[in-house]
């Protein structure tokens, strides 16, 4: 099945990988998912990514992080906000602080995908692609 937003699908995977405790996640892969998967490894809440396959069966395998022994998910929450059929842009001066600062908003800028604690020190705003808490 043709999936129209594989950015929402890939946050839908991970949600619910982290809420089963799966170590390794399949999401399809795309510029997008790469992006979003090197921001998370950075910002330390995955383990690290992978690209497996070729052309159409092109897999990205992301090894989720878990805290302690009763391995809690450090991805308790994700949230997609620009969607589709409506995409939602800030300006720098209007990025969004989730949950006051804990959490991070993954923005589309004209200088690539980062945190909204990135696009604030390089002074620019994009598209709220979404948020991860």
């Amino acid at each position: 099945m043709a999936v129209n937003d594989t950015l929402a699908d890939m946050l839908t995977r991970i949600r619910n990988a982290s809420i089963v405790k799966h170590d390794i996640v399949p999401v399809p892969s795309t510029r997008m998912t790469r992006s979003v998967a090197e921001v998370l490894k950075m910002e330390g809440l995955i383990l690290e990514y992978q690209d497996q396959g070729e052309g159409k069966d092109r897999q990205l395998l992301l090894t989720l992080k878990y805290a302690g022994r009763q391995r809690r998910p450090l991805i308790t929450n994700l949230k997609r906000v620009s969607r589709p059929g409506l995409r939602v842009y800030a300006n720098r001066k209007e990025l969004p602080r989730v949950l006051g600062g804990i959490g991070i908003a993954i923005i589309s800028t004209s200088q690539g995908v980062m945190t909204d604690r990135d696009a604030r020190r390089a002074g620019v705003g994009g598209e709220v692609l979404c948020y991860v808490f």
